[in-house]
């Protein structure tokens, strides 16, 4: 882990902008599983104090992400949590860095976070809109299911899990782009002016 921190901050930080509390609980399990060393300072998510709030929050989330429109009121008030934590993250895996370094990988540590959960929001959003649950819940697994398994990947393979995050990046801005496209077609572009 120690030759690695960069490929692994950039799963985590993402995971976390997916899912904080899963994403610390996860790394804290599997570091007092001793799967895993920590990098820097984040040793103190191995904490049964940490572990135990973290995993409080993520069944309140768990629950909360698959209601429509509590969902989204809950993925906006995370991005108040999911931000800074990442940032957190990142600037306490590298202690070791000058001072404005550790903050400057904190600070791309909570952009990256900020880009899932953008990414994230802005999916959640438009499928909201439809009346079924089935549609909202897959999705909101699917977030759930990404988030850890990058936690776990991070941990084992930093260089595969920055790896997802790339394409998972590059896939979420194509969504999002065609999302726009739609809205704005559905938002009616004026027809032509008939004389």
């Amino acid at each position: 882990m120690e030759n690695t921190p960069v490929p692994f901050l950039i799963a985590v930080c993402f995971a976390a902008g997916l899912n904080v509390y899963g994403t610390v609980a996860t790394l804290g399990v599997i570091a007092r599983l001793g799967w895993v060393v920590l990098p820097g300072d984040l040793a103190v998510v191995q904490s049964w104090w940490v572990i135990g709030a973290c995993l409080a929050l993520f069944a309140l989330e768990f629950v909360a992400d698959k209601i429509p429109l509590i969902d989204l009121v809950w993925n906006v008030l995370q991005t108040f949590v999911r931000v800074p934590v990442a940032g957190l993250l990142a600037y306490g895996a590298l202690p070791a860095l000058d001072p404005g370094w550790q903050l400057a990988a904190g600070a791309a540590g909570a952009l990256l976070a900020l880009l899932a959960h953008v990414g994230k929001t802005t999916i959640r959003t438009a499928v909201s809109a439809s009346p079924e649950p089935v549609s909202n819940i897959g999705l909101s697994l699917a977030e759930d299911g990404l988030a850890l398994a990058l936690v776990w990947f991070a941990t084992q393979f930093p260089f595969l899990a920055a790896g997802i995050v790339l394409v998972v990046v590059v896939a979420v801005a194509l969504v999002a782009r065609w999302l726009l496209r739609r809205v704005k077609a559905l938002m009616g572009s004026p027809g032509p002016i008939r004389q």
